[in-house]
């Protein structure tokens, strides 16, 4: 049976933050384990980050995720130095991988790995999915998953992200480094089972933009004129600006049928600009012609009230089960990046406090991430904007 074990720190030299994790997580004695997840900041050397991993935890598979900031059973930190890992002990667990994926390639890459996954492991039960979060069509990815191991498995996970400059992120897989990468944990441990649950605080205003060109995951034209110019003028931002300074305030909405609307506690499901060629937008979905796009504003008393829901729905589900660990995404823009307004650690408490095992917070690892992959309406789902929490449960 799979052991979770996790940790984070803040700390400015990244081989005395990987020990320091890996010290607090599985005891000074005995560092080693079988697979070891991390998310760091865009602050920290990768290469050190992996090679230091493996040093200390020699039989590890190692998995590395860049970031803006972390959550861990330590509480949050949104600094450039942060690290959080989750190490985990046992054998029911396969991993497959792939050094270049984008936009265009996003089912083709993902489809090579869920075969992967299939020939070494045909009880894989769930999925946990990092890939790019710059340049990606993430509805394609769950497609393809989806298309050789079944609907049936519940995918979890994030897309990496930088300093919200939508610049570069970082992936990495055992002592490699890529900065286009993605891999796939497949878990088969068949007494373990994933709950996941996510939520914005973000309401739609004003008129809808409305697709007329696009190509794929790229949109071309809104209302018959050139994407991202005409994206920037509704948001009031300069021609000069770029996705660092629209991805804060530029959340756009699609709009949900009302049977998803009420379960997901709001109307319209989000989606996040992370790259730009000229006036070409790259949306993190497939946007067919005809697609309307609401812009958004956040609404804070509704990021609250919402978190309170999800977390008190995800307990009821347990059926007074506790989780063994817990996984989880959040998008950067709900945190002190966007204007230093949420009270962060106030909602990472209200969040983390009611999954407590006698009095002490799960194994948890969480990030600051571009995206988040959860399920609505019985389906996996890929987010935006989002706070998405995976609980495990044996």
């Amino acid at each position: 049976m799979l052991e979770f074990y996790s940790a984070s720190t803040r700390m400015v030299n990244t081989r005395r933050g990987v020990a320091e994790c890996l010290e607090v997580a599985l005891g000074e004695e005995n560092t080693d384990c079988d697979l070891v997840i991390l998310h760091a900041s865009i602050g920290h050397n990768f290469q050190d980050l992996v090679d230091e991993t493996k040093r200390l935890a020699p039989s590890a598979r190692i998995l590395a995720a860049s970031c803006c900031g972390v959550v861990g059973k330590e509480g949050v930190s949104e600094s450039m130095k942060d690290i959080a890992l989750m190490a985990i002990k046992g054998s029911e667990f396969t991993i497959a991988s792939t050094d270049y994926i984008d936009g265009h390639n996003s089912y083709e890459k993902c489809h090579e790995m869920a075969l992967k996954l299939k020939a070494a492991s045909p009880s894989v039960n769930m999925l946990y999915f990092l890939g790019s979060g710059i340049d990606i069509a993430n509805d394609q990815c769950i497609k393809a998953f989806e298309d050789v191991l079944g609907e049936h498995i519940t995918i979890f996970g994030a897309t990496s992200s930088d300093n919200m400059k939508g610049f570069i992120s970082f992936q990495a897989v055992d002592n490699q480094v890529f900065e286009h990468g993605a891999y796939v944990v497949g878990f088969s441990d068949t007494t373990l089972s994933v709950d996941t649950q996510a939520t914005h605080g973000f309401v739609a205003i004003g008129e809808p933009l409305i697709v007329t060109k696009s190509n794929e995951h790229i949109i071309e034209e809104l209302n018959g004129k050139p994407a991202w110019s005409e994206y920037l003028r509704h948001l009031g931002l300069p021609e000069n600006a770029n996705c660092g300074d629209s991805i804060p305030i530029g959340a756009l909405g699609e709009k949900l049928s009302p049977e998803l609307a009420k379960e997901y506690g709001n109307n319209h499901i989000l989606r996040v600009v992370t790259k730009h060629d000229g006036e070409n937008m790259y949306y993190a979905t497939n946007c067919p012609v005809g697609t309307e796009l609401w812009l958004t504003t956040r609404d804070e008393e509704l990021i609250f009230r919402e978190m309170d829901r999800i977390v008190n729905e995800m307990n009821q589900r347990s059926n007074g089960k506790k989780p063994v660990a817990v996984f989880h995404a959040d998008c950067l823009a709900r945190g002190r990046f966007l204007f230093d307004r949420i009270i962060k650690e106030e909602l990472v408490n209200r969040m983390q406090y009611p999954f407590y095992v006698d009095g002490e917070c799960p194994p948890w690892l969480g990030m600051y991430g571009f995206g988040e992959f959860a399920r609505l309406g019985g389906k996996n789902t890929y987010h935006n904007y989002t706070t998405a929490l995976y609980v495990i449960y044996r």
